[in-house]
């Protein structure tokens, strides 16, 4: 049994590329089968699974009816060999711009290593040669995005320090959608460039005097609540896309079903409120609840010793 180290199917995965690059497996031989991934490398079958489809996704391998999985044949290969003559210039950071404009007009479901290779007009496994996969290939992503993030020049207090802090980076999720859903607070990424958004943050808290178990606190309260809102930024242009409507069309929309759930329950205080925003109705503005909500955290944090 083979020792995997990391994700095993990108493990095994890489094992068997390497071997399509190296032409120990040529143009037509037989990738191991599911279950035959499963017994050499002692994993799952959805593991086993996942191996296979990773590679499908890269274009190296094909399903051939009674032949089982197969590398691409030669006529894909030739086609292959073209797009690599041409693509010397090739380097990890075209990749990840040309990556990042992917995601950033349609998302991260829309990419792939493949997809990435026709806009750059290369050899899917070219890009190999730069980029370990798609796992490293985020973490490039959201490292060139973070690297965006710039010390905001601020003439006033501590508070207007990291108000300021906080305004760039919820622009900089702004200009990528995709990074806040990426990007975990629990289990983060280490990407270097995000260290300065952090070291700002934290040497503003600690020159304020505050203990640094509290400045690190508020450092990932204020990150996460910009971060938290930023997820709303995907979505809605995912829905949008997806159905051609608009935040305030939507709303609009369901305020008959809003009504009638209204009208079989006593929720006077919602009413209230409903009523309030006649006759134009609510406003979700983004922008506007991300201020509201920054000025009223900050003026929490003015508590913290």
């Amino acid at each position: 049994m083979s020792v995997l180290t990391g994700t095993a199917s990108t493990q095994i995965a890489a094992q068997i590329r390497d071997q399509i690059q190296s032409g120990e497996l040529a143009a037509g031989d037989r990738v191991p089968s599911t279950r035959e991934i499963m017994r050499r490398w002692g994993v799952a079958m959805a593991t086993a699974s996942k191996v296979l489809a990773m590679l499908k996704e890269e274009g190296l391998v094909r399903t051939r009816p009674g032949a089982g999985t197969v590398v691409v044949g030669a006529g894909r290969a030739r086609a292959t060999g073209r797009a690599r003559a041409t693509n010397a210039t090739l380097t990890r950071e075209r990749i990840v711009r040309a990556a990042t404009a992917i995601a950033d007009k349609e998302g991260l479901g829309a990419l792939s290593m493949r997809r990435v290779a026709v806009e750059l007009d290369a050899a899917t496994m070219s890009l190999y040669r730069h980029v370990r996969d798609k796992d490293e290939l985020l973490v490039l992503m959201i490292d060139a995005a973070f690297a965006e993030w710039r010390v905001p020049k601020s003439h006033g207090g501590w508070q207007e320090a990291l108000a300021e802090a906080a305004r760039e980076m919820w622009r900089t999720f702004g200009r990528h959608p995709w990074l806040a859903p990426a990007y975990s607070l629990t289990r983060p990424l280490i990407v270097p460039s995000g260290l300065a958004y952090t070291e700002h943050v934290l040497a503003t808290l600690l020159d304020r005097g505050l203990k640094p178990a509290t400045a690190f606190s508020i450092n990932l309260i204020l990150f996460n609540f910009v971060r938290g809102f930023a997820t709303s930024l995907e979505m809605e242009a995912t829905a949008e896309a997806d159905t051609g409507v608009t935040a305030d069309e939507w709303m609009d929309v369901q305020q008959p079903a809003l009504e009638a759930l209204l009208a079989d329950r006593d929720l006077p205080a919602f009413r209230a409120v409903l009523d309030s925003f006649e006759p134009n109705g609510f406003d979700l503005d983004l922008d506007g609840l991300f201020e509201a909500g920054l000025h009223y955290l900050l003026d929490g944090f003015q508590r913290a010793n």
